[in-house]
């Protein structure tokens, strides 16, 4: 029986992550860390992962991005895996993950989704095939709670496009302050918040005359959770290193 930390467990993410486990025999939560508890956990709540005295095999990060080092602190001084799948972290947080993952391995992704996973491959292959001729634009829209724009899923599909381009485009998040056309060497990338959409992202290629879109449409949460949890199993045994998606896909 896998044992987790499931950090952030008081959340949303953490609840359905918590359901999704109650559902399966393979794996337990040993013990849950956040800042508040909640009424009728079925597990211990501590505020940080340093006042754990018992064993983990493996931490599921739900949480936010300013519990980043105290994880990966108690990550490394432990040596337990750790899947992180929170997202707004900067570019000083995003290094911090790289180098722990020298030290333990690390399952890292801004999105649990399979579907979000196929999503980004097919948006590289597109890329890859119009190379600079079309344009290039990411909509993403989430519910009004969310705190981070662009989502990170956003920025995950703007990379991979990114990187199958010719050129190495410039990222455009406010065309209100910037007043002129546009050039062919950019992407931009808009973010909608609002009710309780769960998760939509629409990759626009945009040529003469014909317009080619990849999207993708969260239904329901669980879909992450269960891809974290996936993920935790799959990480568990692993060599230290940064893992994602493109590896538990094989």
């Amino acid at each position: 029986m896998i044992k987790i930390m499931l950090c952030g467990c008081s959340g949303r993410m953490g609840r359905f992550v918590a359901d999704e486990v109650a559902g399966r025999s393979d794996c337990e939560i040993a013990v849950g860390t956040d800042i508040r508890a909640y009424e009728g956990a079925p597990y211990q709540i501590i505020a940080d992962p340093v006042l754990w005295r018992g064993k983990v095999d493996v931490i599921i990060d739900f949480s936010n991005p300013s519990a980043l080092y105290a994880l990966l602190g108690y990550a490394r001084k432990t040596r337990t895996p750790a899947v992180i799948a929170t997202t707004g972290f900067d570019a000083k947080q995003l290094d911090a993950i790289k180098k722990a993952a020298k030290e333990v391995p690390i399952f890292y992704s801004p999105n649990m989704s399979l579907g979000v996973s196929l999503v980004t491959q097919l948006a590289w292959r597109a890329a890859e095939a119009l190379g600079g001729s079309y344009d290039i634009e990411i909509v993403e829209a989430h519910h009004n709670q969310k705190l981070d724009a662009p989502s990170g899923t956003a920025l995950l599909l703007a990379d991979a496009v990114s990187d199958a381009l010719p050129e190495k485009p410039e990222y455009v998040y406010d065309r209100h302050a910037k007043k002129a056309k546009r050039s062919k060497n950019e992407i931009g990338i808009h973010s909608v918040r609002g009710g309780t959409i769960t998760g939509e992202h629409t990759v626009i290629f945009a040529g003469e005359n014909e317009v080619i879109t990849i999207s993708h449409s969260a239904q329901s949460r669980q879909i992450f959770a269960a891809g974290a949890v996936n993920a935790a199993l799959f990480l568990v045994g692993k060599d230290n290193g940064l893992y994602t998606m493109k590896e538990l896909l094989g």
